[in-house]
């Protein structure tokens, strides 16, 4: 959450008139300017912004420190009105850094952001000079953004270097300055300004870090701002969240169908495996056994034939030997049967003769008691 106060300075020269970017360089730019406007006062409630010219007959301070996006609007409405000339960057940035060294709040770091869509001519083509003032400022911790575009776009030189690369290098602090160049295309000005470093601390205090797809590098390009889904967390974070949320579950449901899917695939490819395994392992066991079967069968050809005859013939003996003993054994049994049988039938002769004699004994003792009885009563 940085807590800056910043001075744009736009380019009002002839070169804004040209289409090159929609609708205009100079709409663009002013779309850009209230874009970092929004974004500052976003970022903190204490943040500050003015606005400034760089060309006309002298550079000129619109709007000074201010929070008030009306008073921004009002500002480039009337740099609107004032196109034209050449600008002066030198000038613009000394006046920029007075009106910095007046700020109120003595607590609010120092920032000029610097539209460029001119060629440079003058002292600002002059890289010495250029330098020069970059030390300066950096000796008065000002960081400096430089945002190129249209005619502000150097040839770089053998090296590779041009006069705003240089000047950004010698201003630059703990990576506190930047060189932004936005090239003609789709893709909007200020698309490519939210996309750089330029207002990349600014979006971080805005954006949950879920969120940040990263910013863009020194040159912008392509369509779409690059932002994730095509749309911009710093204006609109919850539809940005809504849509990474909606995303995860898809991925998550993905996945899940995808797991299983593949867990099902593998347990059916598992008892596949098993019967394959198993019939495999019981055709080598056959194999095994009618390999062992076979060569028995030929070891035991030739002398062992002897061997079998003898063992054949043993077999035999032994059979006929125990029917025998069992024919025997048979009729000892049935001789012991009969006479157990002979012997229960004289014990029930044996046992009738006594029932008999004990009841004939019984009729002569009652005949004789009778007949006593009797002769006892004639008497």
């Amino acid at each position: 959450m940085p807590l800056e106060a910043t001075v744009m300075i736009i380019d009002n020269s002839e070169y804004m008139r040209n289409g090159d970017y929609h609708p205009t360089r100079f709409d663009a730019q002013a779309d850009a300017a209230n874009v970092i406007f929004q974004t500052k006062t976003d970022s903190n409630p204490e943040n500050t912004v003015g606005i400034m010219t760089s060309a006309g007959k002298c550079p000129e301070v619109l709007v000074t420190h201010t929070k008030d996006v009306g008073q921004i609007l009002q500002g480039i409405h009337v740099a609107g009105k004032k196109i034209g000339g050449e600008i002066d960057i030198p000038t613009a940035i000394n006046i920029a850094q007075l009106a910095l060294k007046h700020r109120e709040n003595k607590n609010l770091r120092q920032r000029i952001i610097v539209f460029v869509g001119s060629p440079l001519e003058g002292q600002a083509a002059d890289e010495k000079n250029m330098v020069k003032l970059a030390k300066k400022l950096k000796k008065n911790n000002v960081a400096v953004d430089v945002v190129t575009f249209g005619d502000g776009i150097e040839e770089p030189d053998e090296e590779g270097k041009t006069v705003l690369k240089s000047f950004v290098d010698n201003v630059n602090s703990s990576d506190n300055s930047h060189l932004l160049t936005a090239f003609p295309g789709v893709q909007l000005l200020s698309d490519a300004l939210i996309t750089s470093p330029v207002l990349a601390a600014d979006r971080g205090a805005l954006i949950p870090e879920e969120l940040q797809t990263g910013g863009g590098g020194g040159e912008a390009s392509g369509s779409g701002g690059g932002f994730e889904f095509g749309v911009d967390p710093s204006l609109d974070p919850e539809l940005a969240m809504a849509l990474r949320l909606s995303m995860q579950e898809a991925q998550a449901r993905d996945a899940a169908e995808a797991n299983a899917n593949s867990g099902s695939s593998s347990s059916a490819a598992a008892p596949a495996a098993e019967s394959s395994s198993s019939t495999s392992a019981a055709g080598a066991a056959a194999a095994a056994a009618t390999a062992g079967a076979a060569a028995v069968a030929a070891s035991s050809a030739g002398p062992a034939d002897d061997v079998m005859d003898d063992d054949e013939e043993e077999l035999k003996r032994a059979l006929a030997m125990s029917e025998e003993k069992d024919v025997d054994m048979a009729g000892d049994d049935e001789e012991e049967e009969d006479d157990e049988e002979d012997e229960d039938l004289d014990d029930d002769e044996e046992e009738d003769e006594d029932e008999d004699a004990a009841i004939a004994r019984a009729i002569e003792m009652s005949m004789q008691t009778q007949k006593e009885e009797d002769e006892a009563k004639k008497k």
